[in-house]
């Protein structure tokens, strides 16, 4: 009984964070975007996602309605405070996972395409986890302690 509690848990689990996922993805590389070259455009984040200028108006539409993000027509797009957090957030996840696996032996390459699946679905005691691990390995302290 309790198995399937825990397996119809993860399973709501999962949704829930495929649901934001899209919103995470897009809101780090807004950030990265704007800390490189000062701004984002609609078309920096079709060419960095490889998708249609549509796709990339549609999810922004979505982070703006969710108050994630700003933007006009013809302007640059902006985080809000809760885009910024978000995108806080999401990095200093993707960064543990990729730290991780490194320790792990994986390869940089490799890492950094497992990471980008990895962070969205992790708990945050595996979170904890993992950069305990990979602090221990490169000897660093741990961001989260």
């Amino acid at each position: 009984m309790l198995e399937q509690r825990t397996r119809i848990r993860g399973h709501e689990r999962t949704r829930r964070d495929h649901a934001t996922e899209l919103t995470q993805d897009y809101a780090e590389a807004i950030a990265e975007l704007i800390a490189q070259t000062g701004e984002c455009r609609v078309r920096d984040l079709a060419k960095r996602f490889a998708v249609s200028h549509v796709t990339v108006n549609r999810a922004i539409a979505r982070m703006k309605r969710d108050g994630f993000a700003a933007t006009e027509p013809y302007a640059p797009i902006t985080l809000t405070d809760k885009g910024k957090t978000l995108a806080e957030f999401s990095e200093r996840r993707h960064r543990i996972v990729f730290r991780f696996l490194t320790a792990l032996g994986v390869s940089e390459r490799t890492a950094s395409i497992d990471s980008e699946g990895i962070e969205h679905h992790v708990s945050e005691e595996t979170l904890l986890l993992m950069e305990q691990f990979g602090a221990k390995q490169d000897g660093s302290k741990s961001e989260i302690l």
